[in-house]
């Protein structure tokens, strides 16, 4: 991601050419956010991860639901909040948002829109109920959902295509920031299932299933074809630079959570889906969770290993440590799943344990960033 720690790219460094650089007011707030990219929904995402995780987690903790419903109303609170100044962004600083689409570098995290406005929808549906009821819930997750949903599959497109045909990439530059994009369509399909039972019962339920499914296969392929290639820059040129080494985590997050999404069409399937589909999903949940969820772990150790050795090597705060957040998370929602629906008490130990470490990674990723904010690091201008 993006911060006052990493270098500027040519596009990031100016303008782009043939476009008039808008006049900023006078209004020194609104000058801040000249260097306010799209990573910055990262922070909503892996907040908003806190709370629907620990509401589906297998144990009764006193205070824990209560908890989550204050984690969820910050993550809407960050969001608005984002949203309102990344307007502001686009309307005073467009040379420098129009010069992020040319920066393959940054573009990538316009995925993180997509996934912060779909997380939080699924956390007011999930747990922002118990303040705001059902109804009202039920109407903010379905803008929220639909909203992420097309910005999601817009991005799917639209970043691999400038990709091709704009941005010019070295194989040695592959990332796991690639990801981002192709993963968003997997937050919906894990997401979508919460609303069918709120949907009339046939055919409206079922569409919407299948449509998750779908977007479940889009990722999911998607991720095939990007995941080799991020692996082979690895193995053949080395370690991330030290700021990027976070982003290692992002592997994880179509590994959880198309675990999670298998596990929830599995939920959502019995009186949807004709027989014998509806048990499919059953075996599916299992079948191909228990799996992908192992390498995740695999992935997992890889990824701690790598972030370890950076550390000793000095690696420095960067908005790239909220990619311990979210990918961690879903994680955490694949192995819930897998606890429903094969009822051994290992995936339940298995939750618990990474949501613990979910919430110490987000504690140390939200002092630090508020700190970064109070501060003016992370809003300053990249060297």
């Amino acid at each position: 991601m993006v911060t006052a720690a990493q270098p500027l790219s040519a596009h990031q460094a100016g303008t782009v050419p043939g476009t008039k650089t808008p006049r900023v007011p006078g209004n020194r707030a609104v000058a801040a956010l000249r260097y306010l990219g799209p990573n910055w929904y990262a922070s909503v995402m892996g907040t908003a991860i806190v709370a629907t995780a620990g509401a589906g987690l297998p144990v009764d903790v006193p205070g824990l639901r209560t908890a989550c419903t204050v984690v969820w109303a910050l993550s809407l609170t960050l969001l608005v909040s984002l949203l309102i100044a990344r307007a502001l962004h686009w309307t005073y600083h467009r040379d420098q948002a129009r010069a992020h689409f040319l920066d393959p570098a940054v573009v990538p995290f316009y995925g993180c829109l997509s996934m912060a406005l779909l997380a939080v929808g699924g956390g007011t549906l999930l747990v922002g109920r118990d303040w705001i009821g059902t109804p009202a819930a039920l109407a903010v997750d379905t803008v929220l959902f639909t909203a992420g949903t097309l910005v999601g599959l817009a991005a799917a497109v639209a970043v691999p295509y400038l990709m091709v045909v704009r941005h010019r990439i070295e194989p040695g530059q592959a990332s796991p920031v690639w990801l981002l994009p192709i993963v968003a369509p997997m937050v919906s399909a894990a997401l979508g299932p919460l609303l069918v039972p709120h949907l009339p019962a046939g055919q409206p339920q079922e569409t919407l299933l299948l449509a998750c499914v779908a977007m479940f296969g889009i990722s999911l392929v998607a991720t095939f074809v990007m995941l080799p290639m991020i692996f082979a820059r690895l193995v053949t040129a080395g370690p991330l630079p030290l700021a990027l080494t976070p982003t290692l985590f992002l592997v994880l997050g179509p590994l959880g959570q198309s675990t999670t999404a298998v596990g929830k069409f599995a939920d959502a399937a019995p009186g949807v889906v004709s027989a014998p589909y509806d048990q499919g999903f059953t075996l599916l949940a299992v079948l191909y969770g228990v799996p992908v969820l192992g390498f995740a772990l695999l992935w997992l150790v890889l990824a701690v290993a790598m972030v370890v050795r950076a550390r000793r090597q000095g690696m420095g705060f960067a908005m790239t440590w909220w990619a311990f957040t979210f990918p961690v998370g879903t994680c955490v929602t694949g192995a819930e799943g897998l606890a429903r629906h094969t009822g051994l008490a290992a995936f339940e130990v298995l939750a618990v344990a990474l949501y613990v470490l979910l919430v110490a990674a987000w504690s140390v990723a939200a002092v630090r960033t508020a700190h970064g904010l109070i501060g003016g690091k992370l809003l300053a201008a990249p060297r």
